[in-house]
């Protein structure tokens, strides 16, 4: 085990699958205990249980991240098990690819609901615990696509643009209170959220779904996909002192593919 986050309390949402795992036990490899946070808690309860097993800290919790009330208990909940946190992740989200003309309200919604408002909800219950301390990392999770946008991404790519805009404002508010705020803007990474949506991209690009990776590769410069592990490393080095004098930050993890 590595020691940059060593006690420091992390929260993870999303925390039970894809990205926000890999976070979690980057997280626990690096010291910290990590309150996983999902929900599907069989899911975070998993992820738990696999950091405890290789001799980490953690707790598993279910929130809906669009419920101030759920997220706050979370937070509070993981402060009793595990102690005063200190960085937090707001990782949960959802995508769906669909033409802006048949993008409903109820997707926009429900887009804009879970990816922006989920973070703003996260970003309270975090800032509210860390200001008496005087110190802490918040973390939300961007994209490529809140930096570029994307046909018929409508939905998703105004939600992670607004992200990075409420990064930016926080970070400007508790830079002087010792709280810093990044975002996170990773390309395409292939998990359980792609996997949902991977027949919609193909038929957006007219291709066959076994030729939408490829398709994909080829457009990165440095000729692959963004990992979990690339995302998740990123995490952990913004979320250590090593970056304690970076904030206000949307950092591409994208192999060269967005560069602003």
């Amino acid at each position: 085990m590595a020691d940059r986050l060593v006690d420091r309390v992390a929260v993870v949402t999303g925390g039970g699958s894809g990205i926000g795992a890999g976070i979690c036990r980057a997280f626990a490899r690096e010291g910290a205990p990590v309150g996983v946070v999902d929900l599907n808690l069989e899911a975070a309860a998993r992820i738990a249980a696999e950091i405890e097993a290789a001799g980490g800290r953690a707790a598993a919790l279910y929130a809906d991240v669009t419920d101030a009330g759920a997220v706050a208990a979370a937070a509070d909940e993981v402060e009793r098990t595990l102690g005063p946190m200190e960085i937090w992740v707001n990782n949960a989200g959802i995508s769906r690819v669909v033409p802006f003309l048949d993008c409903t309200e109820e997707l926009w919604d429900a887009t804009l609901r879970v990816n922006l408002k989920g973070s703003f909800i996260g970003c309270q219950a975090a800032i509210r615990r860390m200001l008496p301390r005087g110190r802490g990392v918040v973390l939300n999770m961007s994209s490529q696509s809140g930096k570029t946008g994307a046909s018929q991404y409508a939905a998703y790519c105004a939600s992670k643009f607004g992200v990075i805009g409420l990064t930016q404002s926080l970070a400007l508010e508790y830079a002087r209170q010792g709280i810093r705020v990044n975002a996170i803007c990773p390309g395409v990474v292939f998990t359980e959220l792609w996997d949902e949506q991977i027949e919609d991209y193909a038929r957006k690009r007219a291709l066959p779904v076994d030729q939408v990776r490829p398709y994909l590769e080829e457009k990165v410069p440095m000729g692959r996909l963004c990992a979990v592990e690339d995302v998740a490393g990123t995490a952990v080095f913004l979320a250590s002192d090593e970056a304690a004098f970076i904030t206000g930050q949307a950092v591409n993890v994208t192999g060269g593919l967005v560069m602003h």
